[in-house]
Order: C-alpha cells, then sequence, then structure tokens
C-alpha cells in the first residue's frame, strides 16, 4: 500500500558507494530543482550536462540508493545526486592530446 515510487528494484546499499570523498566527478544530465533546492525555483537548472565537481558527502535515499553530495564550481551549487547522474573523471581525460609530431615518435 506504498505510495513511494522506485527508480529500480536495485537497492545500492548492499555494496559500498560507487565514489568517495574528493572524487572529481561529470554530471551525465543536466539537473534542474525538483523543489528541494532551497532559494531556487522549481525547474531552474542547477548543474549542466558535463559540469565537473567533487564529491563531499555521501547520504542514503529510501534505504535503497547512495546520494553524493557534489559540490559544483562552475554553478556554484552544492547537489544530491544518484550514481546513475554521475561518472568518474579520471586525470587522463583532462591532458590535452599529443601533438601530431608527438604522436609519430
Amino acid at each position: 500500500m506504498s505510495n513511494i515510487v522506485r527508480d529500480s528494484d536495485l537497492v545500492e546499499l548492499s555494496a559500498p558507494p560507487s565514489f568517495s570523498f574528493g572524487e572529481k566527478v561529470r554530471a551525465k544530465f543536466t539537473i534542474r530543482n525538483d523543489g528541494t533546492y532551497a532559494g531556487k525555483e522549481i525547474g531552474e537548472i542547477l548543474v549542466r550536462k558535463g559540469e565537473v565537481g567533487y564529491v563531499v558527502s555521501i547520504g542514503t535515499f529510501l534505504q535503497q540508493f547512495y546520494i553524493y553530495g557534489v559540490e559544483f564550481f562552475e554553478s556554484g551549487n552544492r547537489v544530491g545526486m544518484k550514481r546513475k547522474e554521475l561518472e568518474l573523471v579520471l586525470e587522463r581525460e583532462l591532458e590535452d592530446p599529443p601533438l601530431p609530431e608527438e604522436a609519430v615518435q
């Protein structure tokens, strides 16, 4: 008789968190305020797809999901996000690709 709508039958809490404190992550989707972010209008964009931030907290939701508090410096927002909304940023992704002359050697 529950009206709770779950994203899936997966219970993430049976495994360790996917991300750790301080890890650099990227938003996989544009995230809008669903009414739970104080000081912003409902529907206002909080994080744009591709924006990079750092995990600053790890909590849980509905005894099912980890919620990662991510500090996004570009937008200046700290947003709670699910694992499926984030991807890990590897440092080598941020390096410039080699110039053609360097790649030939």
